[in-house]
């Protein structure tokens, strides 16, 4: 008897899941495709397969369903990111041209098309840019994050921190250039001297310094013993 409430609950909330999923995956779509403008709850709830009382029960307003949408997509599009770094998709010579080329084509999607869309709608919507800001900073804390790990840098060193700040603005500029004249030799040329410059910036103090800190942390440890 205790069993059977269970086996017609999970099926439920995995349903709900999926629902939701749906919604947030086809907000996605019509931002990019629609714009701001012309993506609306129906228009979403159509393109997700669901029904608008279905759509209204998880996300009340389109600014809760977008912005909501942004982080789901930037959520999973960074698990794509750490997925691929692990199997090798970053070598430790030339560390920073790697970073940089996973960056731009974890850039090349419909997400941030959507998200170009929401933040300009943003710069003249008081309601939904309170929601933005937000959103843009756990976001960002994110993909700093990230970024950091990929490089393999020390952010306690000084200039690190602007440094991976200005990568992550070069390669959202470089998208935006790109939007209405794509120029992937410009890019690629770009995109090599950034690299260097990085390195300039970031092997010097931030690598070599956390290379060395377990040996430091040994000697140490020696020098209590003696």
């Amino acid at each position: 008897m205790a069993s059977t409430p269970i086996s017609v609950v999970v099926p439920k909330q995995h349903r709900s899941r999926v629902t939701r999923e749906r919604l947030l995956r086809a907000a996605i779509q019509c931002l990019a495709e629609l714009g701001w403008a012309g993506t609306t709850m129906g228009i979403i709830a159509d393109r997700a397969g669901v029904s608008r009382g279905a759509s209204q029960h998880h996300f009340h307003t389109r600014d809760e369903l977008v912005t909501a949408a942004i982080e789901y997509g930037t959520r999973a599009r960074l698990e794509e990111i750490r997925r691929e770094a692990s199997i090798g998709a970053i070598p430790r010579r030339s560390r920073s041209e790697a970073v940089l080329d996973l960056l731009v084509r974890s850039s090349e999607n419909s997400l941030f098309m959507a998200a170009l869309q929401l933040w300009v709608a943003g710069a003249s919507d008081e309601r939904l840019r309170a929601q933005l800001i937000p959103l843009e900073s756990r976001v960002g804390r994110e993909v700093h994050r990230l970024t950091a790990e990929l490089l393999g840098v020390d952010e306690n060193q000084p200039g690190v921190h602007e440094s991976i700040e200005a990568t992550l603005d070069l390669v959202r500029g470089l998208m935006l250039a790109n939007l209405l004249r794509p120029h992937p030799m410009r890019s690629q040329r770009v995109l090599r001297q950034w690299a260097l410059m990085l390195d300039a910036a970031v092997a010097p103090n931030a690598r070599v310094s956390m290379r060395r800190t377990p040996k430091k942390a040994k000697t140490h440890v020696r020098n209590q013993g003696t």
